[in-house]
């Protein structure tokens, strides 16, 4: 009896196992169900599929860092709107960038023992400039175009433009290029005149041209550091760089035609050089004043070229130390019939102020006369005697620049030197044939511009018109071989003799 119950209970003891395991397998199945469902069915939108909540993340894409940025001053907070930010939203937009390629001719040792041309290569160049109107007309370094085959122009939203060149200046650095009209807008223009040192100053340009694959220009700040500052032009380079605005704002290469601007937001300078030992910005960057610019640029836009303003004087520039620069200019010659003249000034005058302008050295007097142009009327103050006395007169261009020119060779033009022409020039002779330019068609005559004919083939040439009657006879000769006799600066002699047809 006793066995009987315990087996029973044995029994009773399974069959409760295994209705547990089977409810525990048919839980299962449905949580599996159940998942399987779950993870099947729609999402909901802003639910479950959210990341874990994030203190810093903005609630909406509309917020303050998502927003675009102000494209007026009118739109930017008083907290924000520095000199720079001011200067980026008035001149940038009329900023451009200029790619130029020059054909350079080179020569190896063979090539020049067995007079032959040599190879020639594509060289690239890069700088910037900007929009003086609306009618295209862009304003750049001289440096940046000169010699040139072919100039594009990239504005600041990647737009391309083939460039004409309108004329360069080398002697002030600034040449104007014009560009389709209605493409680039104007940027504002300030003046130079009247400008603060420790002002601020921004310099805008492309500094990085295509290496960074970006064609918007950039900007960097500073102040002007100096008014008035006078370089000296590497290499002996005829170049004017005088008068100049002084900045440490950086200017790098590609930067080079690009505009200075002030607090206001006009532009106060081209940006032209920079005195660097590394050769890139050390803080002594250097801007062509934009009153000049705009002088020069007028003459380019009206004559292809810049009339050269006289007064018919000639000042002392030579001095005892030549390391020095400043005193005051002393009138050695004053011509008959000239401006300065016809006003009374004398030999042994010294000229004190130009247009209320300090005069200290002689590149005061240059650069005033240039900065003035030709057909404007100065105010001079000299002394004399202990006195000091005003003159006024009006500017006339240079005697080279008013003087015909004739044309005797195919590329050869002379001039004849007449007492002005010697005295605007600083020439040892006082008649002759001056050589105006030197075409390419003219380069195996091995004359220069600036030399000063003599004679050609022992007969005296006193004028333009002289050598070009001998050129003329010779040429109709049987053998056409003429010699020059020559002035070339302080020398005097015989050229090598070529054949003239």
């Amino acid at each position: 009896m006793n066995e009987g119950n315990r087996v029973r209970r044995i029994l009773l003891a399974a069959a409760r196992v295994v209705v547990a395991a089977t409810v525990l397998i048919f839980a299962g199945l449905g949580v599996g169900a159940l998942v399987t469902t779950l993870g099947n069915a729609p999402r909901q939108p802003e639910e479950e599929s959210r990341p874990a909540d994030n203190p810093f993340a903005r609630t909406s894409l509309a917020g303050p860092a998502n927003r675009p940025a102000p494209q007026s001053l009118a739109e930017i907070s008083g907290a924000r709107r520095t000199p720079t930010v001011i200067a980026a939203v008035r001149v940038l937009p009329s900023v451009v960038s200029l790619r130029t390629e020059r054909t350079v001719q080179s020569q190896d040792m063979f090539t020049r023992f067995f007079n032959r041309g040599g190879r020639s290569r594509v060289e690239a160049g890069l700088g910037s400039g900007f929009a003086i109107d609306d009618a295209g007309t862009i304003i750049t370094n001289a440096h940046v175009v000169s010699g040139a085959d072919r100039i594009e122009v990239v504005d600041r939203d990647g737009q391309r433009f083939e460039a004409e060149v309108v004329g360069f200046d080398e002697l002030t650095d600034l040449a104007v290029v014009r560009v389709p009209p209605g493409r680039v807008p104007a940027a504002p223009l300030g003046a130079s005149s009247n400008l603060l040192i420790g002002e601020p100053a921004v310099a805008l340009g492309n500094p990085s041209g295509y290496a960074l694959r970006n064609t918007e220009a950039t900007v960097t700040s500073g102040v002007v550091s100096g008014v008035g500052r006078d370089i000296q032009a590497p290499g002996g380079q005829e170049v004017l760089y005088a008068d100049m605005i002084q900045t440490d704002a950086s200017i790098n290469p590609g930067n080079s035609g690009g505009p200075l601007a002030n607090a206001d937001g006009d532009v106060i300078g081209v940006n032209s050089s920079i005195f660097s030992r590394s050769g890139g910005s050390e803080g002594m960057g250097f801007a062509i004043p934009i009153d000049r610019a705009l002088v020069v640029a007028s003459e380019l836009l009206q004559f292809g070229r810049v009339r050269r303003p006289w007064a018919g004087l000639q000042v002392l520039t030579d001095r005892p130390d030549p390391e020095s620069v400043f005193g005051r200019p002393l009138v050695v010659e004053v011509l008959d019939g000239t401006p300065a003249d016809d006003a009374g000034l004398q030999a042994g005058d010294e000229i004190v102020t130009l247009n209320g302008r300090v005069i200290n050295h002689d590149l005061d007097w240059q650069v005033g006369l240039v900065d003035s142009g030709v057909g404007s009327t100065v105010d001079v103050t000299f002394q004399r005697g202990g006195r000091e006395l005003q003159a006024r007169f009006r500017l006339d261009e240079v005697p080279t620049g008013r003087a015909e020119r004739i044309e005797v060779l195919a590329g050869l033009r002379l001039i004849t030197v007449t007492p002005q022409i010697q005295q605007e020039l600083n020439l040892r002779v006082e008649a002759g044939a001056l050589i105006a330019s030197v075409g390419e068609e003219a380069r195996g005559t091995r004359l220069r511009e600036g030399d000063v004919i003599l004679s050609i083939n022992r007969n005296e040439v006193r004028s333009a018109e002289d050598a070009g009657e001998l050129f003329d006879y010779y040429a109709r000769s049987r053998d056409g071989t003429v010699q020059l006799y020559i002035a070339r600066g302080t020398e005097i002699g015989y050229l090598q003799p070529f054949r003239v047809r």
